[in-house]
């Protein structure tokens, strides 16, 4: 397993407003809003589910007792809870698509997209402008959703399972970082070992891991949960195709170079 730490930003030109308020953003609707992830009504209200988009209107069901099909541990699951906005179907369920990216399962959950976003959102912010660069992470997190929703319906998953977390937008990102500084060399602690290697290996082999593990996911059937790794795959294709269509226009002058100079300490800061 490749954690990445921090990568080589000396080729950086502007300060990532836009990235470090999305940081912001998740982070007080984690703490603030769902309580530490504890308020169980507001995060089913807000969480995207794949019946809801696919038949355009809020649903609400009861609670049910589930059982997780890679532990075998046994949990009661809040049923899905009314959207508390006034907004008409099939608006108040599509809106979740949107909301969904600001809402986690738990600390571990949200600790570990802000660090890739960190490390991996302020180049591709650099790239783009602040402006473009929020509606590339929008449209990447909204495009991820709607992959996990046809795989859910394609692979006869159970569509009243929410999903929620910003790392469908966070693969978009990915993607985009992979396609446009493929040499970037990023730190990543490797087994036990802090070692640098190039984004294309970083990230590249978190993607494959989110191939095996979604095509692993495949044998669970309806049972399978936990990780939308469609979400991940088709966030990370939707970053890799949109990237450079949302820098179409931006001057050349202002896009960071791919391969930064060799320094002695190109980590620093």
């Amino acid at each position: 397993m490749v954690i990445p730490l921090w990568d080589d930003n000396v080729d950086r030109r502007t300060f990532p407003y836009v990235n470090y308020a999305l940081i912001a953003v998740n982070v007080f609707v984690f703490v603030v809003l769902q309580r530490l992830g504890t308020d169980e009504q507001f995060t089913y209200a807000f969480a995207c589910v794949p019946a809801e988009i696919a038949q355009g209107r809020d649903l609400v069901t009861p609670g049910k007792a589930v059982e997780d099909p890679m532990t075998g541990e046994h949990f009661d699951m809040p049923g899905l809870q009314p959207m508390p906005l006034p907004l008409p179907d099939p608006l108040a369920a599509w809106v979740t698509l949107l909301t969904s990216m600001f809402l986690h399962g738990g600390i571990a959950h949200i600790a570990g997209n802000m660090l890739f976003l960190w490390i991996f959102g302020d180049n591709v912010e650099d790239y783009l402008g602040h402006v473009r660069y929020l509606f590339f992470y929008l449209v990447c997190g909204v495009l991820a959703s709607l992959a996990h929703v046809a795989f859910t319906y394609a692979f006869r998953q159970d569509p009243l399972i929410p999903s929620l977390g910003a790392s469908g937008a966070i693969s978009g990102v990915l993607g985009g970082y992979i396609l446009l500084f493929p040499q970037k060399r990023v730190m990543v602690l490797l087994l036990r070992f802090i070692t640098a290697v190039p984004a294309w290996v970083a990230v590249g082999m978190w993607f494959v891991f989110q191939l095996i593990s979604g095509i692993g996911a495949l044998g669970l059937g309806s049972q399978a949960g936990g990780v939308a790794y469609a979400a991940h795959v088709g966030g990370f294709v939707a970053g890799v195709a949109l990237v450079k269509v949302f820098g179409i226009g931006r001057p050349f002058d202002t896009w960071p170079t791919a391969r930064p100079p060799r320094l002695r300490n190109p980590y620093y800061g």
